[in-house]
């Protein structure tokens, strides 16, 4: 069983070539995709593309407690989620990485918990990411070169529109980064007590500044960041340690009514 998983989009096929693939039921429906299974630098990784192969499927339409539940079936537990964001920082410039400490939540109408009841759970998530993971991906960005942020918050919106001038400077008093796919899959593993982390890659200026974001813009540095990306997890990944000595594994002790 492969204890890493990976939910990304298709440029993690660059460094990763699956073995097989493995239809999951679960009882949230059906995930993404196929969970595929193979190996990065020597060790056996999962992974699901988030916005399923071709990338068909919106942020607001991603079932992302079906992607979570089937990687914790496959007996992953460990999750790196890779995403692209905009900047609502000057500092955080496009091509750059950032490893998010915080988020806020300003997401509207999605499936948040695997506690619906009559099981009532209320987990932490002062500290959202694994500070393991986050440490070892922050060495490897550093040891590579690449410029990046070892913090940062990331506000996840609810897509899959772009903010308007006003949203984006009211989120940018609050935050450094915006995207629309963290929450709720940050969450929910937590809820499986899986640690998670988020490779967040800039590919453009919030609408605070001057310009405004163009889906071409986005498309362009995306495709200059995924080598980046790969570097990151090859080099990365192997530096998992096969035991937990995180505070993720103990999330539901003292969190259920």
């Amino acid at each position: 069983m492969p204890r890493i998983g990976i939910i990304g989009g298709s440029g993690v096929y660059g460094v990763f070539s699956p073995k097989k693939s493995v239809k999951v039921h679960t009882p949230y429906g059906a995930p993404s995709g196929n969970v595929e299974i193979g190996e990065i630098n020597g060790v056996e990784v999962a992974f699901i593309p988030r916005h399923g192969k071709g990338h068909f499927i919106p942020p607001h339409r991603v079932n992302y407690r079906a992607n979570i539940y089937a990687l914790h079936r496959m007996g992953v537990e460990r999750v790196i989620g890779i995403s692209a964001v905009g900047s609502l920082k000057e500092d955080y410039r496009p091509g750059e990485i950032v490893i998010p400490d915080q988020y806020i939540d300003f997401t509207k109408k999605r499936e948040y918990t695997f506690y619906d009841g009559p099981k009532v759970v209320h987990i932490s998530m002062a500290d959202p990411f694994c500070p393991k993971l986050r440490d070892i991906f922050s060495e490897t960005i550093q040891e590579l070169g690449y410029p990046y942020h070892d913090k940062g918050t990331y506000v996840c919106i609810e897509g899959p529109r772009f903010s308007t001038r006003a949203e984006s400077r009211m989120f940018r008093e609050f935050a450094d980064i915006i995207g629309m796919t963290l929450v709720p899959e940050v969450q929910l593993a937590r809820e499986m007590e899986m640690c998670y982390v988020t490779i967040a890659t800039i590919t453009d200026y919030d609408v605070w500044a001057e310009k405004p974001v163009s889906t071409e813009e986005v498309l362009r540095v995306m495709q200059e960041n995924e080598e980046k990306v790969k570097k990151i997890l090859q080099n990365g990944i192997p530096r998992i340690p096969e035991e937990r000595n995180c505070p993720c594994k103990d999330a539901l002790k003292g969190a259920e009514i």
